[in-house]
């Protein structure tokens, strides 16, 4: 693992001045640096598909544990409480670990700290299929989480870096993709193999496919070509900052004043509309297969093919819905325009589980589409999640902005899914657990909506107190 040399490689889609999608007209071959800078950049459609591979081959059993809830509720006894703690399990460990995760991508080559994260999932997963029992398995999943924390920021770095702020939205959105890309592939595969084999063998289809993911990263994996320095005038020196200043570019000094971004008001926005939809999204990933079986009458094997639909139609709302955000007039402010779209998926997922909270969403044909619906916006939401957040960090600090957005989420991934499940034992309904995921999105949808208005107002008018970034990952 070498440390990062040299300057920072600029977030573009090509060589200043020049459009990368295009060879040089001027010139018939590839021999000229033009054209060579021209071909490095078209790299980055490599890194965009290594990156998302890696994503849903890392995330492929780790996202397919609520497609497995009926065989582990069979097999080793659970309940819906001790399901949603498998889930917790393996989402601890990145509580802290995305944010060390973060901090190592600022310092060293994305291609060996994905590598080996995706690493230690596969090892993990395989020494999981010997595990005894369920807290054994506990225990194993907490392994597993700690290489998984390092795939999420880690590949959406390289995209970030790779990739032009106007084609940025689109790419976070396929890269993200992968998520929901894997968990679907999980979903379809791995209740069969269970079915067959054992919970066990899922468990090792799980560790070869990480291991799968890691071997094509850490082999194709590049850094984004440097252009050459441009000349610039010396600024003329500053005062040194008093005891207890903060500098503007918000890396402060030390943990202490990187945590600062906590403070910023994007920062505010993004941690409240991440937690509130990231919760639905597991509660989706979690509670469908339950609920069709349970509630709806959906034999197991058709309320799995329901969230394998949920699932691919997440895939299409992380990329259509990434696209989308790329019209919203981001980068140049600062991820301002991304917002809508967060918020059109946070209203979306409110009226979703809303209609399952009613009788209505009881019937079998309602249940399903709503869903499928739910899917496309409750796993949709990330890729314009990610893109906002990798255009509203400070200079150099993409890495870890990345991974403490990420870390704040993971409190929602540990504590909710377990939630979700108590409320339905000690209930016997669904309907708490739906409404809890209305209730949150909602509150964050008020605070957040209104700040964020008011926050891309101050910014067009030049009145922002956080000038935005340009993204130097």
């Amino acid at each position: 693992m070498r440390p990062r040399t040299g300057g920072p490689a600029p977030a573009r889609g090509g060589p200043p001045g020049a459009d990368a999608s295009t060879p040089d007209a001027s010139t018939p071959g590839a021999s000229t640096p033009g054209a060579s800078a021209r071909d490095a950049w078209r790299y980055r459609w490599v890194i965009l598909g290594i990156a998302t591979f890696t994503q849903a081959a890392a995330g492929f059993f780790v996202q397919g544990i609520g497609a497995l809830g009926l065989q582990f509720q069979r097999d080793l006894g659970l309940s819906t409480t001790q399901l949603g703690l498998l889930v917790s399990a393996v989402q601890l460990v990145p509580l802290v670990g995305l944010l060390v995760a973060g901090e190592l991508l600022d310092r060293y080559d994305e291609r060996w700290i994905v590598g080996l994260g995706a690493c230690v999932v596969a090892v993990g997963l395989g020494v999981g299929s010997l595990a005894p029992g369920y807290a054994w398995l506990l225990v194993v999943l907490l392994v597993v989480g700690a290489g998984y924390s390092t795939v999420q920021p880690g590949g959406s770095k390289s995209v970030a870096s790779w990739f032009h702020a106007s084609q940025r939205g689109l790419a976070m959105g396929v890269r993200q993709a992968g998520l929901p890309l894997g968990a679907a592939l999980a979903s379809a595969a791995l209740p069969l193999l269970a079915e067959a084999h054992g919970w066990r063998a899922a468990l090792v289809a799980g560790a070869l496919v990480a291991l799968l993911g890691a071997g094509v990263f850490t082999a194709f994996h590049r850094r984004p070509p440097e252009p050459a320095p441009v000349p610039a005038p010396v600024p003329a020196p500053e005062p040194a900052p008093g005891p207890g200043a903060r500098r503007r570019d918000g890396r402060g000094s030390g943990l202490a004043g990187r945590l600062r971004m906590l403070r910023e008001p994007a920062m505010v926005t993004i941690m409240l509309s991440g937690v509130s939809l990231i919760s639905v999204q597991y509660g989706v990933g979690i509670l469908t297969v339950l609920y069709l079986h349970d509630v709806a009458s959906v034999g197991a094997g058709t309320a799995a093919l329901v969230l394998v639909a949920a699932q691919g139609a997440g895939v299409l709302g992380r990329i259509g819905l990434a696209a989308w955000s790329d019209r919203g007039g981001s980068g140049g402010s600062g991820g301002a325009g991304r917002y809508p779209t967060v918020m059109l998926c946070m209203v979306a997922a409110i009226a979703g589980t809303g209609v399952l909270m009613t009788p209505a969403g009881r019937a079998p044909v309602v249940a399903c589409v709503v869903l499928v619906g739910l899917g496309f916006f409750g796993f949709g939401w990330y890729g314009p999640w990610v893109a906002y957040v990798a255009e509203s960090a400070p200079p150099g600090r993409t890495g870890f902005a990345l991974g403490l957005a990420m870390s704040v989420n993971q409190t929602a991934i540990i504590l909710v899914p377990p939630v979700l499940g108590l409320l339905r034992d000690l209930t016997g309904s669904f309907a708490p657990a739906w409404g809890l995921l209305a209730a949150m999105t909602a509150v964050a949808l008020i605070i957040t909506a209104p700040a964020e208005r008011r926050r891309h107002a101050a910014t067009r008018n030049g009145r922002a107190t956080d000038p935005p970034a340009r993204d130097t990952a």
